[in-house]
């Protein structure tokens, strides 16, 4: 059945960023394993573990509100991983490939950013404060990764990709 008001509409919010980090949850090592720089896989590791702090704040945050977490599926992260599933099996330049990590986690990162920024303001606007607040440290901790991604790319990552497998723009060896 379709939200018909506020407070249902965070409920189905609450269910697809539940389902979403679930998801994250089981794609996060893959990306970590996939991932040659080492500070990318670090990165990637450390936010697996943050991931699963975020699963149980928002069980926290529906039992605030006397809901169930599950029963829905996330099907944009679901569109999300898959995307970068077919990167890593496409892109065999390890280098081209961390560049390429990077993107796909930061589309998922911007994904989960608006989804909770979302949430928060519908808790807000229905008057749960802890809720919002629960919600509102999950989204600066999302805006961070994404800045720490941003940094990894911009530091070395995407100037490493740039030259590939020494192969010039024209397809032959330089």
């Amino acid at each position: 059945m379709p939200p018909e008001n506020l407070d249902e509409l965070l409920v189905e919010e609450l269910k697809d960023l539940y389902s979403a980090e679930s998801q994250l949850v089981k794609a996060l090592p893959r990306l970590a394993k996939k991932a040659r720089d080492v500070e990318l896989r670090t990165a990637f590791q450390e936010h697996l573990n943050q991931t699963e702090v975020h699963v149980t704040r928002l069980e926290r945050v529906c039992e605030l509100l006397d809901c169930k977490p599950r029963g829905k599926k996330c099907v944009a992260m679901e569109g999300l991983i898959e995307e970068g599933k077919e990167e890593m099996e496409e892109i065999s330049d390890h280098d081209v490939l961390d560049a390429a990590l990077i993107g796909a986690a930061q589309k998922v990162e911007h994904y989960e950013m608006a989804a909770y920024g979302t949430a928060r303001t519908h808790a807000l606007r229905l008057g749960y404060v802890e809720a919002a607040s629960i919600l509102q440290q999950t989204l600066e901790e999302e805006g961070d990764a994404d800045k720490k991604l941003t940094r990894i790319a911009e530091s070395h990552v995407n100037a490493e990709a740039e030259h590939g497998s020494a192969i010039s723009h024209n397809g032959f060896s330089e």
